[in-house]
């Protein structure tokens, strides 16, 4: 019997915090089954940078490629979940200290317990060398459980130029702490929306030892 999917995914509702200034999340009825007479029919309206979800490269590069253009196999295969919460900065020499060979996709936990309603005051620093030091580790997707890979104040956006510029994509507002450090599979895909910078998603995990060397292979 193959182990379950984990859900890493901050819920979408009306507590869920949003980036100062931005559109937040709101869900409502447009029509009730009572005046359809047989659905109900809802809207919801959000930023595309509200909870779990990913940024394309037209996000912070008006030449980049936009949500609807990206590889699906991108967001689809093995990832490397490490607790670096202990760390005031990640960089290149932190992460020499873990096994990252043949990871694919990394997903950082920086913080000891996701607070997906309230709004971080900051962040964990990364290092903007970690473009192409991921690069060289064959890492093709970057996964942290805040909202932003860069400080929250930047404007230059270092971190997400580096990570862009060494083909490293990009998954924000994760949940990782219900979950234990090891090598899983993901698949957290956004949705196909034309011309976007950007896009929610349900991402889940489920660990890869437990599938069996024939799948490893496959």
């Amino acid at each position: 019997m193959s182990s379950k999917w984990i859900d890493i995914t901050q819920p979408l509702n009306s507590r869920i915090a949003h980036w100062p200034g931005d559109i937040p999340f709101s869900y409502e009825l447009s029509y009730t089954k009572a005046e359809t007479g047989s659905v109900n029919i809802g809207k919801m309206t959000t930023s595309l940078h509200t909870g779990t979800h990913v940024d394309s490269p037209f996000h912070f590069d008006n030449e980049g490629k936009q949500i609807h253009q990206l590889d699906v196999e991108i967001f689809i295969g093995k990832a490397l979940v490490i607790d670096a919460s202990s760390l005031d900065s990640i960089g290149p020499q932190q992460l020499e200290a873990y096994a990252l060979d043949g990871a694919e996709r990394l997903l950082l936990r920086t913080t000891s317990k996701s607070e997906p309603t309230l709004f971080p005051g900051k962040v964990t620093p990364l290092d903007p060398a970690l473009g192409p030091f991921l690069k060289e580790k064959g890492i093709c997707l970057l996964g942290v459980d805040v909202p932003s890979v860069d400080d929250l104040n930047s404007k230059e956006m270092a971190v997400h130029h580096s990570l862009h510029k060494n083909g490293v994509h990009i998954l924000e507002n994760i949940v990782l702490d219900h979950v234990e450090p090891g090598l899983y599979e993901m698949a957290a895909l956004p949705l196909l929306i034309e011309g976007a910078d950007g896009s929610p998603v349900r991402a889940v995990i489920r660990p890869v030892e437990e599938r069996g060397k024939s799948h490893d292979n496959e």
